[in-house]
């Protein structure tokens, strides 16, 4: 077992890499605090790994918010006794469309939810790291903050700041042997927010583009960032930190 009863939270854990990533390690032997805004999927996901066999615990909370983020840092350390690894997955985009159409409400839940989130798990996570000696921050960004294309911009300089921020994180943290790290996932038409990168239903002609621009051949899968999160998250990982993995096959070659 790689991460034999290390406490991880994951966020956004109810459906897609979420899910992935929480039932990836749990079969590493962690114990895995599923988060999630929705609670149907949540608590799903916590039924299937118990029932796998593994051990999770559902708590919801909005990780836009000060005060729910410092609730799901603490209660996750009263029911554990600790924390280990802060996978910050939650991710959401504005529709694929002009720059000068998304409207302002758009522009400030992308930045809130994919960037202002790291920023509340460093305050609320990182004395907690500091007091066991270390910990382990994994970041989920996307292949869009290294190569932007037209129709996401907001979303793709959301994602630019979570890379540029993991790398800053690394290096004023690493001296508390704390390690921060960041995973780029390339499209994947099987998550909830699909439909929004592509900027429509996705059909065969934009299931060909976007295909078409992987040297692979394929698309990125949950199991694929899952694998990804377990390395960074294991013991195996202790010498890495700052750098951004591409789970994209090739496309930001």
């Amino acid at each position: 077992m790689r991460l034999q009863d290390k406490v991880i939270i994951v966020t956004g854990a109810g459906s897609g890499i979420g899910e992935g990533i929480a039932k990836r390690l749990a079969q590493e032997g962690a114990r895995i605090v599923v988060n999630d805004l929705q609670e149907a999927g949540g608590r799903r996901v916590t039924e299937e790994i118990l029932t796998a066999g593994g051990l999770a615990k559902f708590i919801q909370a909005d990780v836009t918010s000060n005060a729910a983020m410092a609730s799901l840092v603490r209660e996750t350390v009263s029911n554990w006794g600790r924390l280990d690894v802060m996978i910050n997955n939650a991710g959401w985009t504005h529709r694929n469309q002009p720059l000068l159409d998304v409207t302002e409400e758009e522009f400030d839940k992308c930045y809130a939810v994919n960037v202002k989130s790291i920023y509340l798990s460093a305050l609320h996570a990182t004395p907690v790291f500091r007091q066991q000696g270390g910990g382990v921050f994994i970041n989920i960004a996307s292949t869009a903050g290294v190569r932007p294309r037209p129709g996401l911009t907001w979303y793709n300089g959301s994602k630019a700041a979570v890379i540029v921020t993991s790398k800053s994180m690394a290096a004023e943290l690493g001296p508390d042997n704390i390690r921060v790290n960041c995973i780029n996932p390339v499209f994947n038409p099987d998550t909830a927010l699909s439909t929004e990168f592509a900027g429509g239903e996705i059909n065969d002609e934009r299931r060909a583009k976007f295909l078409s621009t992987i040297p692979l051949g394929r698309f990125s899968t949950a199991l694929d960032v899952a694998n990804a999160a377990l390395y960074l998250a294991s013991d195996e990982a202790s010498f890495i930190n700052g750098i951004c993995i591409e789970v994209d096959g090739g496309r930001c070659v």
